[in-house]
């Protein structure tokens, strides 16, 4: 078949135009993939900035905290409590990490004074004994009426949950039930198990020096900014490469083609 026919020539023209047409769709979908991860990376800065300048603002005290209708709005702000430590329900939260080591994070219920409201507060970390799980380190808990300062939180995150994954594994691992050692608590499941009338839509977490046998230097809340950025250059790079594929096929190594072609000739 003639390659120079109008015929052959027509479906090299109709083959060009689809491939620039599937390559500007690609360029303009991984470019605007790409701005959606800057936005959403955008967003998450906001994000941060935000509960950096909550952290920076007074700390509330114990009548503003009660007054909280939803705690949302003043996340990460610190507070200023008293009330009595309900040391019997404690919890040790399993498979928490802090500077590295592996152990428990430490919560404790807190009554406050004066009301019938209670907070849980993430006291600290302890580490664990690695021969013994269920052997856990002291923690000391002032008896009486104290003033506890920390930054309002969310509920601990959560892990996976080992109850789900082998359901007949006994509560001593997945920390259900009785035990003070849980790979999760649900503050709502938490409240009507101890009947106590206690906030489930806020935490305190306790800052400062280490105290207590406890260590408090929490882990900054990770919002993934890094991995929007790090899609984004993805996205852009894949855009790139596309533009670079289609400028060589299509326009220089035809002309690579045809030089080679008249130095033959």
């Amino acid at each position: 078949m003639n390659q120079n026919s109008p015929a052959a020539r027509g479906r090299r023209r109709a083959a060009s135009w689809l491939i620039t047409v599937v390559a500007l769709a690609v360029i303009v979908a991984t470019l605007g993939l790409g701005r959606w991860q800057l936005q959403r990376a955008a967003q998450k800065e906001a994000i941060q900035a935000e509960m950096e300048a909550q952290k920076k603002l007074p700390p509330l005290d114990q009548q503003d905290f009660l007054a909280l209708g939803d705690a949302a709005g003043a996340m990460h702000r610190p507070v200023k409590l008293r009330g009595l430590w309900l040391e019997p329900h404690t919890i040790y939260l399993d498979n928490r990490q802090m500077d590295g080591l592996q152990g428990f994070y430490v919560l404790t219920p807190f009554a406050l004074e004066g009301t019938e409201q209670t907070v849980l507060v993430q006291r600290g970390f302890i580490q664990r004994s690695f021969t013994d799980r269920t052997q856990l380190q002291p923690v000391e808990t002032p008896a009486g009426l104290v003033d506890i300062v920390g930054v309002l939180a969310p509920p601990p995150g959560r892990l996976l949950d080992m109850a789900k994954v082998d359901p007949a594994a006994p509560a001593a691992q997945t920390g259900v039930g009785s035990s003070p050692i849980r790979q999760n608590l649900d503050l709502t499941a938490y409240r009507d198990e101890t009947k106590l009338p206690l906030r489930t839509d806020v935490t305190l977490q306790e800052d400062g020096p280490p105290s207590q046998g406890l260590k408090r230097d929490w882990p900054a809340p990770s919002l993934g900014v890094e991995t929007n950025y790090g899609y984004a250059f993805q996205w852009f790079g894949l855009a790139a490469l596309v533009a670079i594929l289609y400028v060589w096929f299509q326009f220089i190594a035809p002309l690579r083609r045809r030089a080679r072609d008249a130095r033959r000739g």
